[in-house]
């Protein structure tokens, strides 16, 4: 279960981060009409040094920062209420109408509760995610920034 999430959150990840590199692709043109191999060669020498400042590789799969959030196992939510419900319904009032009032009433508030709680992971889970790519973006960007002026001391403008 645990290697299936980890797979789940790595694709949403990799979804939300590769439609932010998608926008940051660079145009290099080159100044002093370089050859071919030149402009690799100087793609290449820049690409590493960058990398080297940076710490970031463009490259490199995407890697997540800090884990997911934890998600709670709980289970149960409306049958453990209605069985509180039943047992506060049994010792206020007594009888098999209370318990079943009780029941009644502590399954629905154990199914909202339970509802409550999907929710709140959820949302801590899309907040981890819009992080995430936060993350990677601002690294790329750092990355995008010394590569672009690498490559501007080796006469070639980039946009």
């Amino acid at each position: 279960m645990l290697n299936f999430r980890n797979c789940l959150v790595a694709t949403l990840l990799g979804a939300c981060i590769s439609s932010v590199g998608l926008a940051q692709e660079l145009m290099i043109f080159p100044n002093n009409d370089q050859s071919k191999e030149k402009q690799e060669e100087d793609k290449f020498a820049c690409y590493s040094w960058a990398k080297g400042e940076t710490g970031f590789d463009p490259m490199a799969p995407p890697t997540v920062t800090e884990a997911p959030p934890q998600q709670q196992a709980q289970k149960g939510g409306v049958a453990r209420g209605a069985v509180r419900g039943a047992a506060l319904g049994q010792i206020i009032g007594g009888d098999s109408d209370s318990t079943w009032t009780g029941a009644a009433a502590g399954a629905v508030g154990g199914g909202m509760r339970r509802n409550d709680q999907k929710r709140n992971e959820q949302q801590q889970q899309q907040q981890w995610e819009q992080e995430q790519a936060q993350i990677y973006a601002d690294k790329r960007n750092r990355y995008n920034r010394a590569y672009s002026a690498c490559l501007e001391g080796k006469d070639y403008t980039v946009r």
